[in-house]
């Protein structure tokens, strides 16, 4: 089963920020900047979690992934924005 989960980063050197973002975008969608929402199996969340730890410094670095439940839970029922709100999409259906 799929879970939504945002992921959220603080990386200390520019090079790593971008890499680590670069990497984040096969994973998720950005929600503003550091923050990614993505859908994940559970096979696909531990591929993430062994991609971006070896892009990171885990002395100065810092990733935090939040789970946020089963895809089958609104999306708006879980996020609440002040200000201009992201715009979330229903996850494409793949075809495998």
């Amino acid at each position: 089963m799929r879970n939504r989960y945002i992921v959220c980063y603080d990386i200390s050197d520019a090079k790593r920020l971008a890499k680590v973002y670069k990497k984040m975008r096969g994973f998720g969608d950005p929600v503003q900047y550091s923050v990614f929402k993505c859908d994940l199996s559970p096979q696909e969340k531990v591929m993430l979690i062994i991609a971006i730890n070896e892009l990171i410094n885990n002395k100065e670095d810092r990733i935090m992934i939040i789970k946020v439940g089963p895809l089958t839970s609104d999306i708006n029922d879980v996020f609440e924005f002040l200000g201009k709100a992201a715009v979330f999409t229903a996850p494409e259906a793949k075809i495998i």
